[in-house]
């Protein structure tokens, strides 16, 4: 019977330990999520300072930046086109969904044989 309350003893120890370790790595986590929330708002503070920055002086921007104000533009220009881009896809697709069927059994639309949803055979 010793053996048995010696061996309860050294798990209740080993459980003890190991809930001290647990709650140190909790701890350590929440700082460590505290740390990146804060990391977080300090980039956002920098990017805000950026926006107000190239908008106040845009017409005297220091050598040191104008690189970075060019690649923002080019990024800005990029964006302009994709939006474009996009709003054509989306006038071109009614005339793409004029080839498509509608399912007999559950009435979703598909271009292929059978329906996508339930699988039966989409009338031609």
């Amino acid at each position: 019977m010793a053996f048995f309350s010696e061996l309860t003893q050294k798990a209740k120890g080993v459980a003890a330990v190991a809930a001290d370790k647990a709650k140190g790595a909790a701890e350590v986590t929440k700082l460590s999520v505290a740390i990146s929330g804060e990391q977080r708002e300090i980039e956002k503070n920098y990017r805000a300072i950026g926006e107000w920055f190239a908008n106040e002086f845009e017409g005297e921007i220091p050598e040191g930046v104008k690189d970075l104000m060019q690649a923002v533009a080019d990024s800005k220009a990029k964006i302009a086109e994709m939006e474009a881009a996009k709003a054509a896809a989306r006038a071109e697709k009614p005339a793409a969904a004029a080839s498509e069927k509608t399912c007999p059994i559950c009435g979703v639309a598909s271009d292929g044989r059978f329906c996508p949803q339930c699988g039966a055979p989409v009338d031609e």
